[in-house]
C-alpha cells in the first residue's frame, strides 16, 4: 500500500472513531444529565441545613 492511500485510510478510521463518540454522547446525553441532576440533589441533602425539613409557614401560623 502506498502511504497516501495508509495515510487516507487512517484519517477515515479517526472520523469514523470521532463520528461514533459523538454519537454515544448524543444518545445518552439524557441520562447524563439526569445522573448530574441526581448527584446534585443528593449532594444538596447531604450538606442541606439541618432546619430544612421543618415546615416554616405552619410554626408561624
Amino acid at each position: 500500500m502506498s502511504k497516501t492511500a495508509q495515510l487516507v485510510m487512517k484519517i477515515i478510521g479517526a472520523s469514523l472513531a470521532l463520528a461514533a463518540v459523538i454519537c454515544l454522547l448524543i444518545g445518552g446525553w439524557h441520562d447524563l444529565s439526569v445522573g448530574c441532576c441526581g448527584m446534585k440533589k443528593r449532594l444538596s441533602k447531604k450538606f442541606g441545613s439541618e432546619y430544612d425539613d421543618y415546615d416554616d409557614e405552619q410554626l408561624y401560623s
